[in-house]
């Protein structure tokens, strides 16, 4: 299984959307100054875990890497504090801060215990570090240095070189193309001011989404959400980004002194919430997103033993995100892996799934609900997901349903109409491989 599956399926559990348990309604409002609540009371630990969502990724970079070095450095300073006082602050009251950056959003979250004393604590520490951070000119330069010289390495790293250079494949001109961490050009020209400047104009109500889930009724959510909201500036939503233009097939490969060949080939497929989300899904996890259970590993690595990882994933976002397949495989034997992964999506596509792989697949999705978890600060990003991307509330009760629906004829018509097998970007970094010598004629007479 899946680690995106397990999650998802521990949050089902764990929020009561388990066959047979009654749905809870995850509720919903908006704040004064435009930011959407989404809120889940869990009452089983005293905590409560806030989660805050802008559409601030790496997709509204003008220069890339801003949107990176924004997000990991709001705890380095905020209003008269700098990163030592922020941290004690915290940790005199048990919580903690989190973060994360990708290409569509960036967030922020807090877990707190909701003691009203300890609560009211941290809550002063995470609004400040929202709305009024500093960007300290030394924990800029020591992060931007940090971040050139990890560039740098990355140069050395086959896995990370494979990965940009498919996104560029991928998306040309579009803001996904570029990676969430910049590069080293792109990095070395961000100055502490256009920090500030990209804070001020994504780091509004507008642009927010704020999730709760913990161990407070309703009209403390709402005061949390409120005390929140209330400390940003109102502003307005980031706009739509372009669509996606789908490129057309390409194969690259990328000298470098590997003994294996890293291996990355795909397109743009699959937009978070789209309607043929479902049948794209289990499709996936049948061909190649279940691990050891999946169709290409059993036929590539387990039969024919050529490669040492085999999957494929989808990547949905905001506009169209990768179907990717991926491979690692010895050099001398990359072509017969690159056509042995390629005729089984080309059957895959023509044929779909068999009735039992369908099954299994089902079963296994469904099957993991009776998984349990008490992780509140899982639950919460599940919240913020469905915010952020506007999906229905009912979202994860409906999820299972929604699985088990899926047939045969719909992973084949699904998985024809958004993936061309003859319209695949196809990204290899490796060594190139010398031709075997010839041996030398033997003047000796057989014997």
């Amino acid at each position: 299984m899946n680690r995106w599956l397990m999650k998802l399926s521990l949050a089902l559990v764990a929020l009561g959307f388990v066959s047979g348990a009654q749905a809870v309604e995850i509720q919903h409002w908006t704040t004064d100054e435009g930011a959407r609540v989404y809120f889940y009371p869990a009452h089983s630990i005293p905590m409560l875990d806030v989660r805050v969502v802008f559409d601030a990724g790496s997709a509204r970079d003008k220069r890339s890497g801003t949107a990176a070095m924004t997000q990991g450095l709001l705890d380095m300073g905020a209003g008269e504090w700098d990163a030592n006082a922020i941290a004690e602050q915290l940790e005199s009251v048990g919580a903690q801060l989190g973060g994360s950056v990708g290409r569509d959003s960036a967030a922020l979250s807090l877990r707190s215990l909701t003691d009203e004393s300890r609560l009211d604590a941290a809550l002063t520490v995470f609004t400040k570090v929202l709305s009024q951070p500093t960007f300290p000119q030394a924990d800029f330069e020591r992060e931007q240095a940090r971040l050139i010289q990890a560039l740098r390495q990355q140069k050395q790293q086959p896995g990370a070189q494979v990965g940009k250079a498919y996104y560029r494949a991928l998306y040309g001109d579009h803001p996904y193309a570029a990676p969430s961490s910049g590069d080293e050009e792109s990095v070395s020209l961000i100055r502490r001011v256009h920090l500030f400047h990209f804070h001020k104009r994504y780091y509004v109500a507008n642009n927010a989404v704020i999730a709760l889930v913990g161990d407070v009724d309703r009209a403390r959510a709402e005061a949390v959400a409120a005390r929140i909201s209330s400390q940003l500036r109102e502003g307005e939503a980031a706009p739509e980004l372009p669509e996606v233009v789908a490129p057309s097939a390409s194969q690259q490969r990328i000298e470098m002194d590997t003994q294996q060949s890293h291996i990355l080939m795909g397109l743009p497929a699959v937009r978070r919430g789209g309607p043929d989300y479902y049948a794209l899904y289990v499709g996936n996890h049948i061909f190649g997103g279940s691990g050891f259970a999946a169709r290409l590993m059993q036929r590539i690595r387990e039969d024919r033993g050529l490669a040492y990882s085999v999957y494929s994933r989808l990547s949905p976002m905001s506009e169209l995100g990768p179907f990717t397949m991926g491979m690692q495989t010895r050099n001398e034997q990359r072509e017969e892996a690159i056509d042995l992964l390629r005729s089984n999506l080309r059957e895959f596509i023509q044929e779909g799934p068999t009735e039992e792989e369908l099954q299994k697949s089902l079963d296994n999705i469904i099957g993991s609900e009776a998984l349990r978890t008490d992780k509140n600060a899982e639950l919460v990003r599940y919240l913020a997901m469905i915010g952020f991307y506007e999906l229905p509330l009912d979202y994860l009760d409906t999820f299972s349903d929604k699985v088990r629906e899926v047939s045969r004829d719909d992973v084949k018509a699904a998985w024809q109409r958004h993936i061309d097998p003859d319209n695949l970007v196809q990204v290899v970094v490796g060594a190139s491989v010398e031709a075997a010598p010839e041996k030398a004629p033997t003047s000796e007479a057989p014997q």
